[in-house]
């Protein structure tokens, strides 16, 4: 392993002030040190623009990283059970898996999500997004937005597309919070318990989805769920512990990311008003303006890789067997891809930004994230002209993801459409 040059550069990404502001720290990273080793991480850092956006195309950076945390867990027979049960579970997800098996997964995927008919559920996210904002209407003075709003509407439209039942929503929550706790790397008091609760929620979300799937055999519907199922019977198609995982995958990323790219994109807003005068002046401009928001302040701060050849960036030597860290948020604020990176700028054009990642591990639901963001900040501002902030937002100390706790604001009487 290359020693750093910088050992002083900041590079605790968990550090409270780094929850809730990541990008000074990031900046001096990236003039410093770009690719750097983390002792604190136990992991590489990467930090331009070119560097994360070629690892994408980097064979020698496997996205296969929980088999070998897997197989080094088995040499040492004192390791929590839990840890092992809940690593076992996730071994399966798509996201985390490698070509041949990566492409079987995303082919058989995507012919569901295209079946699904993602650019025709503006009406169903539209009404989810409006009777969030009904109830939130119902109260008053300081409320938290994410509470009402950013954080319940992803997974009643995740339950919906699955066929699940109405009464089932708040269940769905629960496990996706669990899930999180693991798979975005969590800090604070969460981290000592986080294997226990998620293996309890997978647990529970497992059972839940095998009935579901055997009602589906029975009696499909319009829904992802029987999508995903279409190919039954085919030579080619999804075992029923790949459906569970499928499912799996799409609650944990599919909340997470979208809770974090709503409350993100109003936060950058509501502190910049000349931009959100600027979106009220010009409703038409919502597309270039998500991407936009995606970029500044995105719902991912890093994806992980594990490294399976010797490989060198920046000029660095990688080995096989250490941990790669894609830190998006610097990538995405790199002054040597984007002018003025630290300015919110909602025409921005061209916009390469790679919140969703890039290449064969591009997020699969980035579509449906884009689209319920455009939809969640285009309701929001318009029934909501008076909405502003009530006190600074509360980030959850988290490794990959950007995620904030609450968002206090005020809404004024709001309108009723």
């Amino acid at each position: 392993m290359s020693a750093t040059e910088n050992p002083a550069v900041p590079d605790d990404l968990l550090e409270p002030s780094a929850s809730a502001d990541p990008y000074p720290a990031l900046h001096e990273l990236r003039a410093a040190d770009p690719v750097h080793w983390s002792e604190k991480h136990r992991a590489w850092l990467l930090t331009r623009y070119d560097d994360v956006s070629a690892a994408f195309q980097n064979k020698a950076f496997s996205s296969d990283r929980v088999r070998p945390l897997l197989a080094a867990r088995a040499e040492r027979p004192d390791q929590p059970e839990a840890t092992t049960a809940v690593l076992g579970l996730m071994a399966s997800w798509m996201v985390v898996s490698d070509p041949p098996a990566h492409t079987r997964l995303r082919k058989l995927a995507a012919g569901a999500f295209k079946g699904q008919g993602i650019a025709r559920m503006d009406g169903m996210i539209t009404r989810i997004v409006d009777e969030h904002i009904d109830g939130f209407l119902r109260g008053s003075g300081a409320q938290d937005l994410i509470e009402h709003i950013a954080y319940p509407l992803p997974t009643t439209v995740i339950a919906t597309m699955l066929g699940a039942a109405p009464e089932d929503r708040d269940r769905f929550r629960e496990w996706s919070d669990e899930l999180a706790l693991v798979a975005f790397g969590a800090g604070g008091t969460a981290r000592a318990e986080r294997h226990e609760r998620a293996l309890r929620g997978l647990r529970e979300m497992d059972s839940y989805i095998r009935e579901l799937i055997a009602k589906r055999r029975t009696d499909p519907g319009e829904d992802m769920l029987s999508a995903l199922m279409a190919h039954d019977g085919d030579a080619d198609h999804l075992s029923d512990d790949e459906l569970v995982a499928m499912c799996a995958l799409l609650l944990f990323a599919g909340h997470e990311t979208t809770t974090n790219s709503i409350a993100n994109s109003l936060l950058a807003l509501l502190r910049r008003p000349d931009q959100l005068d600027r979106l009220r002046r010009e409703p038409e401009l919502i597309g270039p303006a998500v991407e936009e928001l995606l970029r500044f302040d995105g719902p991912i701060k890093v994806l992980i890789r594990w490294v399976v050849a010797e490989t060198a960036v920046g000029g660095r030597t990688i080995s096989p067997g250490e941990r790669v860290h894609l830190v998006l948020a610097a990538a995405n604020r790199d002054p040597a891809k984007f002018t003025d990176p630290d300015s919110l700028d909602l025409g921005r054009a061209p916009n390469p930004h790679l919140a969703f990642g890039k290449g064969i591990h591009a997020c699969i639901g980035a579509q449906l994230a884009r689209m319920e963001t455009r939809i969640a900040v285009s309701r929001i501002l318009a029934r909501l002209p008076e909405l502003a902030l009530a006190g600074d937002p509360q980030w959850k100390p988290s490794l990959a993801s950007r995620a904030m706790e609450t968002l206090p604001v005020t809404h004024g009487a709001g309108r009723t459409s």
